[in-house]
């Protein structure tokens, strides 16, 4: 069970910027807590990339920034002077987070910045090095076997489409859209439909059918992980049960995906709770 220990400037960053990634962390050996707050807040900062900026060049030059901290600190070079930058500079050096690692998350939200998802394919990929990359960064600081890591992929890329296909209302209040190209064109919308209009029946169709099918692959992967996964390590898979919730509440009849996403409730946490003492 999680202590009740005053929380660390870098925990405070992680529950205030994601309470979800947060909250599971808790449930992870102390050892390890601050290592998983400190790689929440690297990417908040990621995610960040796309919300704070108006325009994709603006955002890649965020993006690139962050790679160039994660390369500097790899050679040694003095950290720079940012509240999570410096931190995890020192994670680098003494080894808890891995540059080949962590450029990969970098390398993933590049998709995210561009002006508009093309395929199905193409936000998968983005949603497994992103979401997914996130959960094997965890894994492995939580020293997951090998053979849990293609399965904690698959639940953390399932964790990143609900929280796509919660936050249409939000991205097109941002002028953004992640739905898919190829799937919005067989119902006649473009990616600047949805943002002028996301309550339009057939992106609810759009989302559904992607909701269904994350669903799927979502169950498939944490009956896989209940084999595999140590008690040590539930901490990285416990976002998936938030996951299935918010894939679910899509799949409702009352969903309306212009509508902000409901605020966690004590169903949600229950549910992680639950999952940490007896698995996730």
């Amino acid at each position: 069970m999680p202590d009740a220990a005053p929380l660390s400037e870098l925990a405070a960053l992680a529950r205030r910027h994601d309470p979800d990634r947060f909250l599971c962390a808790l449930f992870a050996p102390p050892k390890a807590r601050e290592t998983l707050f400190l790689l929440t807040a690297f990417n908040h900062e990621l995610a960040r990339a796309r919300a704070a900026t108006s325009n994709t060049m603006t955002g890649l030059i965020r993006l690139q920034w962050w790679r160039d901290v994660v390369e500097e600190a790899a050679a040694g070079n003095p950290p720079r002077r940012h509240e999570v930058a410096q931190p995890l500079a020192e994670a680098i050096r003494a080894g808890q987070l891995l540059p080949e690692e962590l450029l990969p998350l970098v390398d993933a939200r590049e998709a995210e910045v561009e002006e508009e998802m093309p395929s199905r394919d193409a936000l998968l990929a983005f949603l497994r090095g992103s979401a997914g990359g996130y959960a094997v960064v965890a894994g492995r600081v939580l020293e997951a076997p090998p053979a849990a890591m293609p399965h904690l992929q698959a639940a953390g890329a399932a964790y990143g489409m609900a929280g796509v296909l919660r936050g249409i209302g939000i991205q097109a209040g941002q002028g953004h859209c992640l739905l898919p190209s190829d799937l919005l064109e067989q119902h006649g919308l473009t990616p600047a439909d949805v943002a002028r209009d996301p309550g339009t029946p057939a992106v609810a169709t759009v989302a559904r059918a992607l909701a269904e099918e994350t669903l799927a692959s979502l169950r498939a992967a944490r009956a896989a992980l209940r084999g595999v996964l140590p008690r040590e390590a539930l901490a990285a898979a416990l976002p998936a049960r938030l996951a299935a919730r918010d894939l679910r509440h899509v799949l409702s009849a009352s969903w309306n995906p212009a509508q902000p996403p409901p605020p966690r409730g004590l169903g949600d946490r229950l549910s992680v709770i639950w999952g940490g003492w007896r698995g996730a």
